[in-house]
């Protein structure tokens, strides 16, 4: 990860951390940037670039200040206003954009904002590129065999221009609907729009395909994106399934690419059921490629023994979804996600996308004709105790030999009965313990078991 950007875009407190200049500068170097690999390759024509926001009060100074930076360099910005992450990511790749932009901090709280940079693929941005915005960014970018302290302008006929291109949102939302293998008449939902970049998306789709739709935090006013809502709050969900008597209800985040759900009887189903109940469907039909589905680290061990049980394979990357989509694009799978509800399909999306996640839920609900109550049951989630212990060095910590051999020594005593998962944090001074087994008390004991090493070795910085 870089010195700005994370694994998840540049995110910060708005005008704190990221700040309007940052985003003027970010703009004023993709525009620079793409139209120069034009101008190399012989085409003279202007870079168009494709933007969307969530529904922030920040966003629209994000927005504003982008497109300025964007079109001083040449480019033209398409402005796709609120939409979702997994929108952009699309429109980039059909409509053939040199990039996309996503306005948006996901399911953080409203006063921060982020800057996520999507390819012509809709692929997150490669690391490449980043670095050299990072370089911009501080004053010292060295590309194309050459230093720049300043970027040229745009002039006369090349200054860049906006376009409006809310088609490009109703496009998307019109690919969502095609996507219906099932009418969902006589189907009761509930959706959890975490007063975000669902709001004006997710219902539309849901009535087209016939259900009888049921909405909460659906009115975004800038400042309650994910406040009490959505799927880090999903017991607002969950008290209007039970209250409505639904049949299926879906919580989106803030920019709609994840997506966890609850069943008919008001228990929330996770990310790591949601694999489990699509790819044993995709199993069943033989369209599990590889017959292997991408997890990561943290998916719960109730998913690993469910999987076992189905003779599905997976795999498990480092959390984040980027490495999830890597792996999946170097080996061809069709099925991948976090336990948060970050969930790919391949085959249609290079990102999580949240409507599509529960589109994809309700095909499986229609097509077997059972609750998802029946079609999660196979999971048994196992207790997990995660424990983040400050240190002095995380590198050290998770090499010490004592503290590996206390990790082996559980690992003995769990058997096949849970696991124990030490790692350091990507971005803090943290090691991060988890313990998974049959019982709370159990995860708690070997996690304070390993967590006494490190105190003992003077690791921690209680």
């Amino acid at each position: 990860m870089g010195k700005y950007f994370g694994t998840d875009g540049f995110r910060g407190e708005a005008n704190v951390t990221l700040t309007a200049d940052h985003a003027y500068k970010v703009g004023r170097f993709l525009g620079w940037y793409y139209g120069e690999l034009k101008r190399r390759n012989g085409d003279d024509s202007a870079p168009r670039i494709v933007i969307g926001k969530d529904t922030r009060r920040s966003s629209y100074m994000f927005e504003y200040t982008l497109i300025a930076g964007l079109t001083a360099s040449g480019a033209d910005a398409y402005m796709l206003h609120v939409s979702t992450t997994p929108s952009v990511a699309y429109i980039a790749r059909v409509d053939e954009f040199d990039c996309g932009i996503m306005i948006s901090a996901s399911h953080n709280p409203y006063y921060d904002n982020g800057i996520k940079l999507l390819n012509s693929h809709g692929e997150k941005m490669d690391e490449g590129t980043i670095s050299l915005i990072e370089d911009f960014l501080d004053g010292k970018l060295e590309v194309f065999g050459e230093k720049w302290t300043e970027l040229p302008y745009g002039t006369k006929e090349h200054i860049g221009k906006t376009v409006d291109f809310a088609a490009g949102r109703n496009r998307y939302i019109g690919y969502l609907i095609s996507l219906g293998m099932y009418s969902f008449r006589g189907m009761k939902v509930g959706l959890d729009c975490a007063n975000g970049c669902a709001w004006n998306i997710a219902k539309s789709v849901f009535e087209a395909l016939g259900a009888t739709v049921y909405t909460i935090n659906a009115e975004p006013d800038g400042f309650n994106i994910n406040e009490n809502a959505g799927s880090t709050h999903i017991e607002g969900l969950q008290k209007l399934v039970k209250e409505k008597k639904l049949d299926v209800g879906f919580a989106y985040d803030g920019d709609a690419d994840r997506c966890l759900c609850v069943d008919e009887n008001g228990n929330v189903v996770t990310g790591d059921h949601i694999l489990y109940v699509y790819g044993l469907y995709m199993k069943e039909r033989g369209k599990l490629v590889g017959n292997t589905i991408v997890t990561t680290v943290m998916s719960n061990f109730g998913l690993f023994k469910a999987l076992d049980a189905a003779g599905i394979k997976y795999v498990k990357t480092a959390v984040g979804d980027k490495y999830v989509y890597e792996h999946m694009s170097a080996h061809g799978n069709r099925l991948g996600g976090e336990q948060s509800g970050h969930i790919i399909f391949s085959k249609y999306a290079t990102t999580g996308d949240g409507i599509l996640t529960s589109l994809k839920i309700m095909e499986v609900i229609m097509a077997k004709k059972q609750p998802l109550s029946k079609l999660a049951e196979p999971v048994k989630v196992y207790p997990q105790v995660l424990v983040n212990v400050r240190v002095s060095d995380k590198e050290k910590a998770q090499n010490d030999k004592d503290v590996a051999s206390a990790v082996k020594k559980i690992e003995k005593k769990l058997k096949s009965s849970g696991r124990i998962l030490v790692r350091p944090s990507g971005t803090e001074p943290l090691i991060r313990v988890m313990v998974e087994a049959e019982s709370k008390d159990i995860c708690k004991a070997y996690a304070e078991e390993v967590v006494s090493v490190l105190r003992s070795k003077g690791y921690c910085q209680d």
